[in-house]
């Protein structure tokens, strides 16, 4: 029953244009991850009434109901509650709930209207709203795409009580709200709510009223959707509704085969901090602890260590009549993140597609900032790079005379007041950034595909001297190694 709806999936997803699925948001759920999602579920006897909002051809649905076929669940009776808003996919998706009818104990209702839209209706209270959702069970695969602060959508929200920047965390705020006591969530959504402010009033809403009972973790970003080239982290989690909150299960695998499927169980305290006002939820990648949680040492801010980081300002087609291809008189180097490798930075780079410099006028000095030691970090990491944070040194001989250096927009720079560091302690920066456990660490708490100036303010760091020592240590080696740099950090923290 399920290859049969794969065929079909995997027959859409290469026929449908790139900008419609944009448009709906909407990526359909490969065969294996719809059994595995419905596999989370504990066995449960009664009724069951199912919401599966932006249904697609249904293969979640089929996958929680084969596995009641199966006799995975003991329900009496199942309902489906089906909204699907593609008017292409309504077919597919009564044809595979239609496959489960027959017995006299299974009901489908589908819904060929906006899910936000309805539930809100159906949340306040609306008597003409047809549609009344009192869920035990939601299983959700939900769109993808940002919702504009003045639009209809967000609008709706706000009648409902929920303040979210995603069409994903609005289907599964809604969803929860509509969960009886007890009822259970489970779905695969984009890791971005974990962090960041704009996902602050979200992550408020599904710990205020559900306890976490498990995430699983795809160690390989672009898997989960590859038929559908999506380069998005993924996670699946499990949600009850009203339910005090316990240890956590978090499950990982390489990819959607789960061939090498494991997990271990957490105490909450280590998914979110008691401490942590923004309450980010954290995943981790393994049981064992690395030495920044381990480590006294590494609790400073950078506001502590007296330096501050900001994303480099020269937004390159903003100020295209100001840059030249080469040095020039009047100009001066232009950073980007292609200047810098393995070895260092090499500056300028002849035929390089970028710019490697920007004139020095009155309509460009307030961007930039005076020649000196910096430590800069990439903003964007390529598709299934073995690092998420890049850290490199800026050092001021590298560009001999110049007096005035121009950070593009793709770096994120360590900084004094907008002027640069002293030596040692960029270095340090640098090196301690560089780390296996600094870089584990910060893809627990990040699920973006980049490294934004905001969290590398919320990390943690050693004091300045210990980052000195780290420097000076890194000036001495030269080229330190990936194996060295890591186990210096744990020896400076020993």
């Amino acid at each position: 029953m399920l290859s049969t709806i794969e065929q079909k999936r995997q027959q859409l997803a290469k026929s449908t244009e790139t900008k419609k699925k944009a448009h709906f948001g909407q990526f359909l759920t490969p065969e294996k991850i719809a059994a595995f999602m419905a596999s989370l579920f504990p066995d449960t006897r009664g009724d069951c009434h199912l919401l599966d909002a932006g249904a697609g051809i249904g293969s979640l649905s089929a996958a929680f109901l084969n596995r009641w076929r199966q006799a995975g669940f003991h329900f009496q009776k199942v309902t489906v509650d089906a909204f699907e808003l593609d008017c292409k996919l309504i077919d597919h998706l009564s044809n595979t709930l239609e496959q489960y009818n027959g017995r006299g104990d299974f009901t489908a209702n589908i819904y060929e209207e906006d899910f936000i839209h309805s539930a809100v209706e159906s949340l306040t209270g609306n008597l003409l709203s047809r549609y009344r959702g009192h869920f035990t069970h939601a299983i959700l695969n939900p769109p993808y795409r940002k919702l504009n602060s003045r639009s209809a959508h967000r609008l709706a929200l706000r009648r409902a009580g929920i303040e979210t920047v995603n069409l994903y965390s609005a289907f599964v705020a809604l969803a929860i709200a509509q969960i009886i006591p007890g009822g259970q969530l489970v779905a695969i959504i984009p890791r971005s709510f974990c962090n960041g402010p704009y996902y602050r009033p979200f992550r408020d809403f599904i710990l205020e009223r559900t306890a976490i009972c498990h995430i699983h973790l795809f160690h390989s970003r672009n898997k989960a959707f590859k038929d559908d080239n999506v380069l998005q982290e993924n996670i699946i989690i499990r949600l009850k509704r009203g339910a005090r909150q316990d240890t956590v299960t978090v499950s990982t695998s390489a990819d959607d085969s789960f061939s090498d499927l494991s997990s271990h169980e957490y105490p909450f305290d280590r998914i979110v901090s008691p401490d942590d006002p923004e309450h980010f939820i954290h995943i981790p990648a393994s049981p064992e602890q690395g030495a920044s949680q381990l480590s006294p040492i590494i609790r400073h801010t950078i506001a502590e260590l007296g330096i501050q980081v900001s994303t480099g300002p020269i937004v390159d087609f903003r100020l295209k009549t100001h840059l030249r291809d080469m040095p020039e008189p009047n100009t001066v180097p232009l950073i980007y993140p292609g200047h810098f490798n393995e070895n260092g930075i090499k500056w300028p780079i002849q035929g390089m597609r970028k710019c490697n410099a920007i004139e020095h006028n009155a309509n460009t000095a307030k961007w930039l900032y005076p020649n000196g030691f910096y430590c800069v970090v990439r903003r964007f990491s390529s598709k299934e790079e073995r690092r998420r944070i890049v850290a490199s040194v800026v050092e001021p001989e590298v560009f001999g005379e110049a007096a005035m250096l121009g950070f593009e927009n793709h770096l994120n720079l360590f900084h004094r007041n907008r002027h640069g560091l002293p030596e040692f302690l960029a270095r340090g920066l640098a090196a301690f950034l560089n780390t296996t456990t600094i870089d584990e660490h910060f893809r627990r708490f990040s699920g973006h595909t980049q490294v934004n100036a905001n969290d590398l303010r919320r990390m943690k760091y050693p004091n300045r001297d210990t980052l000195a020592r780290f420097g000076k240590w890194a000036a001495d080696q030269g080229a330190p190694s990936q194996e060295q740099l890591d186990i210096k950090l744990e020896n400076l923290t020993a």
